[in-house]
Parts: structure tokens; C-alpha cells; sequence
């Protein structure tokens, strides 16, 4: 019989890719038993539940919806990872954790939401311990994005700023990291954003058939304006691991 804790894992992730990017990330930050870990704009603590499980690692998540702090909080009583998963509220432009007492910092398309990535960059340097580690996945800019399609992408998903892979990787470096690896993941995110898309598009057809709230319109509209900026390799994803000097 499948346990309650494994079988959400699969339902339990709103990240591009799934179960396979938390593997990824945790390959890449080198994510063991008893490997203190802080998940930056952890949501309902999906990865963070299975960091745990999987690999053993202790789990911190930063989130700062109140309420997603508290869903969070109840699905890790649930499936029994109290011990070893907590969600808490925070700002990862100021995050609630000591100095030099995390051994890995990881994030996945959250970034992109921050008014200020390099003071989140630079919270992550001063809570890894020497050698510490940091891997994340998020949005990136191939090419400029048109003021019309910026603005769509803000009232939409909230987008704040957009780099390219290469000056991504010039902000982790600013705030004191090495970079072990940058990985273009765009490919790999068009093929997932137009199963998504297709899921939405039959989701809101149906609740219009049914007479019920479709969602947020501008969400919509952006969203579909994404999958067509990621299939033309305008928008698209990376993957960055760095590491703080010993």
C-alpha cells in the first residue's frame, strides 16, 4: 500500500518539471540526510516535504502569504514531517534565520516575483555557513521584453525584473557566490507550459460551463502570452548552482 507521504508528492509541486527539478536542485546543492536547508518562497511546502523525505535533509521554508504559511503547516501534520519540515513566515528580503546557519539555499521560479533580487541573493550568502550551497531555477530573458508584454507579465504574474542567463549568473557572483553551473532549461519548460496551458484552457471551460468563477482573467491572458514567448525562445528558464567560499 502506497503511504499517504508519497503518494502526494507527484500532486504536492507547482514548480516547472516536478519531482524530477526537486532532484535535480538537490543533486546540484549536494542535499543529503541532516543537510539544513532553506527553501525561499516555499508556497505550500511541496519540495520542502519531499527534501525531507527523500534525501533526509531538515527543512526550513520562507513564505510570505500568511495563509500559505498555515496551509503548509497542516499539510506536513498530515503526511507526519513536523520534525523535520517547518514553514515560516518571512520576507527573503530579510530572512528570519541566524548567520552562517543553513548549509543549502534553494528556490524555484520565485525569483522573478522579487522586487529586489540581489538583497534576497545577498540573504542567502549571509545565512549559508562557509561552503554552503545554493541552487535555484527561474525565469529568464533571451531577449528584451516589449513594454506592452512587460506590463501583461506584471499585472498578470506579477513579474518584476527579468535578466538574461548570463547576467543571472553575474548577480549570484555580486553577492559573494562561485558558480558551479548554469543549465538553459527552455526546452525543457516549453513542452511543460503547453501541457499546462491545455489543462487551464479545459479547467476554465469547464467552470464556465458550469456557471462558476474561471480565475483571474489577467493571469490567463498572461499566461498564454508566456507559452508563446517561451516557445519562441524570447522567455524561457535556468538553472544556477553557486557556492559560497569555505
Amino acid at each position: 500500500m502506497t503511504s499517504p507521504r508519497r503518494s502526494c508528492f507527484p500532486r504536492d509541486q507547482d514548480h516547472y518539471g516536478g519531482l524530477a527539478a526537486n532532484d535535480a536542485l538537490a543533486e546540484r546543492a549536494g542535499i543529503g540526510k541532516g543537510t539544513r536547508v532553506v527553501d525561499f518562497c516555499s508556497g505550500l511546502g511541496g519540495p520542502s516535504r519531499y527534501f525531507a523525505y527523500r534525501y533526509g535533509a531538515d527543512v526550513t521554508g520562507i513564505e510570505l502569504t500568511p495563509a500559505r504559511v498555515k496551509g503548509a503547516q497542516e499539510l506536513t501534520r498530515r503526511v507526519g514531517l513536523q520534525k523535520s519540515v517547518r514553514v515560516i513566515e518571512g520576507n527573503i528580503m530579510q530572512v528570519p534565520l541566524p548567520d552562517t546557519s543553513v548549509d543549502v539555499v534553494i528556490s524555484q521560479e520565485a525569483l522573478l516575483h522579487v522586487p529586489d533580487k540581489e538583497r534576497a541573493l545577498s540573504e542567502a550568502y549571509r545565512i549559508l555557513k562557509p561552503g554552503g550551497q545554493i541552487a535555484l531555477t527561474d525565469w529568464v530573458a533571451h531577449s528584451p521584453l516589449s513594454d506592452a508584454d512587460r506590463e501583461l507579465m506584471w499585472q498578470g504574474m506579477a513579474v518584476a525584473d527579468l535578466y538574461s542567463l548570463q547576467t543571472y549568473a553575474d548577480l549570484i557572483r555580486r553577492a559573494g557566490f562561485g558558480i558551479n553551473s548554469v543549465e538553459d532549461l527552455t526546452p525543457d519548460w516549453g513542452v511543460i507550459l503547453k501541457q499546462r496551458l491545455a489543462m487551464y484552457k479545459k479547467l476554465r471551460e469547464e467552470a464556465q460551463a458550469a456557471g462558476t468563477p474561471a480565475g483571474h482573467d489577467a493571469f490567463y491572458e498572461s499566461y498564454i502570452r508566456l507559452v508563446d514567448l517561451v516557445n519562441k525562445a524570447a522567455l524561457g528558464g535556468g538553472r544556477f548552482a553557486g557556492q559560497k567560499p569555505a
